[in-house]
């Protein structure tokens, strides 16, 4: 849980279940840019700077593969967390990329924002995550970044969607990753990266990792953290979005998927555990957290605490087939 981006907070009291809302309640924060599959608000970042008591929001604006996927990422800020204004905007061609995905928008230890962005890599087509930094939310430049991780640099096949907070004086990172297949034939070798979304071909499956640092720019890989099941709802992806602490444990939301079919339309299942390196699954039977429209995708959920309420921002499909973004609130 990040509030502020905060040292972990601790105080709350023990709740013998995760806290959960009902997502059709939930009020709508960003539209889509269109009507229809494809057309996607969200893969969200949230945070709450209690300095300037505001908000602060990072969404992805996608389109139909056709038609360019992820064209373009926003900052936004907010004094109530519902209505928000954009102050910060940035293109895929301004990364020289096919598409952009997740960031993480935090601020540091030292004052400094930094946002954690991941796109495909025009070197080879895989996913990467990259770091910049501002003096302020809307002062970043994407002429001015630099690696955190690619690809090649932890010998898998991608790694994207950074979720990043700041414990104990360092700073965990939570990355999606695809393992390199044990064997590939040559028809498979070819298209794993052709269409630069190697999680959309079936070769690989999606899981986490952790990463840790300790001032916010090099990062370590410490390995994985959450695997796809051997069967069910969440066999093809295993994706974490988010973490809190609710002591006695750390609460893990993440997106599943059952095989390549539902990927880019995931649900959202939890996990908890003592530590973040031994998460198990609490929705093992299913997902706890699904839009009752269309494929009942529920993804990119993330988690502000403000004094006794709790900010759920999240991706949302439509009776369309489209993705919003959406806000709920619970209160502790």
């Amino acid at each position: 849980m990040r509030e502020g981006n905060a040292e972990a907070h601790v105080g709350l009291r023990w709740l013998a279940e995760p806290p959960t809302f009902d997502p059709r309640e939930g009020t709508t924060v960003v539209e889509p840019p269109g009507a229809g599959p494809g057309w996607w608000s969200g893969a969200c970042s949230a945070l709450f700077d209690p300095d300037e008591g505001v908000f602060y929001l990072y969404y992805r604006i996608r389109k139909p593969r056709e038609l360019g996927r992820g064209v373009e990422c926003r900052i936004a800020r907010s004094e109530d967390g519902v209505r928000f204004r954009d102050i910060w905007r940035a293109t895929k061609e301004q990364l020289g990329t096919e598409s952009m995905e997740r960031a993480c928008l935090i601020r540091g230890h030292d004052g400094a924002w930094r946002l954690y962005l991941s796109f495909v890599d025009p070197a080879d087509g895989r996913w990467r995550t990259d770091g910049l930094e501002a003096q302020s939310p809307s002062g970043f430049d994407p002429r001015k970044r630099w690696c955190i991780f690619t690809a090649e640099d932890v010998a898998v096949e991608g790694v994207k969607d950074p979720w990043v907070m700041r414990v104990g004086g360092r700073y965990f990172m939570i990355l999606s990753y695809a393992p390199a297949p044990a064997k590939l034939s040559e028809q498979e070798r070819a298209r794993m990266h052709a269409t630069g979304d190697v999680y959309n071909t079936g070769i690989t499956r999606s899981h986490t990792a952790l990463a840790e640092s300790l001032d916010g720019r090099s990062f370590r890989w410490l390995g994985d953290i959450l695997s796809p099941s051997d069967g069910g709802w969440d066999a093809y992806a295993a994706r974490v979005s988010c973490v809190m602490y609710l002591p006695p444990v750390w609460v893990a939301y993440y997106d599943g998927s059952a095989s390549v079919a539902e990927n880019y339309e995931e649900r959202t299942g939890v996990a908890t555990g003592g530590d973040l390196w031994s998460l198990t699954r609490v929705s093992a039977g299913g997902p706890v957290l699904t839009s009752p429209h269309a494929s009942g995708s529920l993804r990119y959920l993330d988690v502000v605490r403000v004094d006794d309420r709790l900010l759920y921002y999240y991706e949302y499909a439509r009776p369309d087939g489209s993705h919003e973004l959406r806000v709920s609130t619970v209160s502790l």
